[in-house]
């Protein structure tokens, strides 16, 4: 199994070494795994519970105080699911991987979600804020009142990239997945890139790919897909530079990617101040 997992596109970390060990253990993890989709399943929870990355445990605050995470997975012959706005849901990843394989839909959002969460033995009652992410909600004088309240807000306090992601293959068959828990003070509700097929996270035929960064960009450009489409023309490593190449052209966003495809060829590409990532095994 060849596996490559990335830790988000955004601001240098505080602690770059410890994030780096814990990406390289993810994926050391994953090559053990059985399937492809097992692989990125294996590779990114670790991630989610961890407050040193954005998908989970510590993620980001939107206006109301609350962490809601998204995730969304894809397999090569077309096997697709994501779901999203989940309150209390560390593994975003697990609920989308129930969509994928119990339901006949590629999205459920919002408390629906976390109640299929539930019935399918997803935990969904963590506690995802942590007392440093708590001071920083409070210490920006969060707003109260509506909704239009709430947008006022948002347009001074909006920021982050950060989320989290995988590509595996076994040589056969490929598997690509993203989570996240947003950007930081969007609007309570908010969804990005992640769940949406073709921006955040893409596979078919030809490879893989996940997207991070700034998610409302990625969405309107597609960047996961343009990312694979690429490798009609160029390998893995060119592929990701020249997807993130048009889309800083199209968008002046900011975001990173990862490819590969099912020899386990990759590469990985961003235009943010860093974007940590990590590989093991093969696809032989």
């Amino acid at each position: 199994m060849f596996v490559i997992v990335h830790g988000g596109a955004g601001s240098a970390p505080d602690a770059p070494a410890g994030r780096q060990a814990t990406l390289s253990e993810a994926a050391e993890r994953a090559r053990d795994a059985a399937t492809p989709v097992e692989a990125v399943r294996t590779a990114v929870r670790p991630l989610e519970a961890d407050p040193a990355f954005n998908a989970g445990v510590g993620g980001a605050v939107q206006s109301d105080g609350v962490v809601r995470t998204d995730a969304g997975l894809m397999t090569d012959d077309g096997t697709t699911g994501a779901a999203c706005a989940m309150s209390h849901v560390a593994h975003a990843l697990d609920v989308a991987h129930v969509v994928a394989r119990e339901t006949p839909h590629v999205l459920v959002a919002g408390e629906r979600a976390v109640d299929l969460a539930a019935a399918s033995g997803v935990e969904t009652d963590a506690d995802l804020l942590t007392d440093e992410t708590r001071t920083r909600y409070e210490d920006a004088d969060p707003p109260e009142g509506d909704a239009g309240d709430h947008l006022a807000w948002v347009r001074d306090h909006f920021a982050g990239t950060d989320t989290v992601g995988a590509v595996a293959t076994d040589g056969d068959r490929l598997a690509a997945a993203t989570s996240t828990a947003g950007r930081w003070f969007a609007l309570a509700g908010r969804v990005g890139d992640v769940p949406q097929v073709g921006a955040g996270f893409y596979a078919d035929e030809r490879g893989g790919a996940s997207a991070t960064g700034e998610g409302e960009a990625i969405a309107r450009f597609g960047l996961a897909r343009r990312a694979v489409d690429l490798l009609d023309t160029y390998g893995p490593r060119q592929a990701a530079r020249e997807a993130v190449a048009e889309f800083e052209d199209a968008t002046g966003g900011r975001a990173g990617v990862i490819v590969a495809d099912h020899a386990g060829h990759a590469g990985g590409e961003f235009n943010t101040e860093a974007m940590q990532t990590a590989r093991a095994g093969d696809a032989d």
